[in-house]
């Protein structure tokens, strides 16, 4: 699958409408930070969320994964909010998932290695933008 650097909205369209479930990897409690605030919004929108974070019970209504690893239901998509090079380790758990369709590294998040192994791997990559925004601007204009 591809790695979006310039994907066009008809593109993130068609990824949007195929995703159901999106682990968010660094899924603050605090509904200050952005990882929250787009955890909300994606969950409003109907996606199911699953959080990924090394504390809390629940976050937002749902149970708390410590890593990816751990989580015992399908995933669509990988929604990271971590610095780069964790994305590193991201693909290499992916590597057990097959189920899983894309890898999401948020606004000013880039890692290049990363993408290309996913790439390779057959998952759709998309790099350096908010779901939110992005899902805002194509379903909420």
């Amino acid at each position: 699958m591809p790695i979006l650097h310039e994907p066009s909205t008809q593109q993130l369209r068609e990824l949007f409408e195929s995703i159901h479930t999106i682990a968010i990897v660094g899924l603050s409690p605090d509904s200050s930070k952005p990882s929250h605030q787009v955890a909300a919004y994606l969950q409003k929108a109907g996606f199911r969320i699953i959080p990924i974070y090394p504390k809390e019970e629940t976050i937002l209504g749902e149970k708390v994964y410590r890593s990816l690893e751990e989580v015992d239901i399908p995933i669509d998509m990988v929604d990271m909010f971590r610095k780069p090079q964790v994305a590193d380790i991201l693909v290499e758990q992916l590597q057990h998932r097959k189920e899983v369709k894309c890898l999401w590294l948020q606004l000013d998040i880039r890692n290049d290695n990363a993408a290309q192994k996913a790439s390779q791997m057959g998952l759709t990559v998309v790099q350096d933008r908010c779901t939110k925004i992005e899902h805002q601007r194509i379903f909420h204009p």
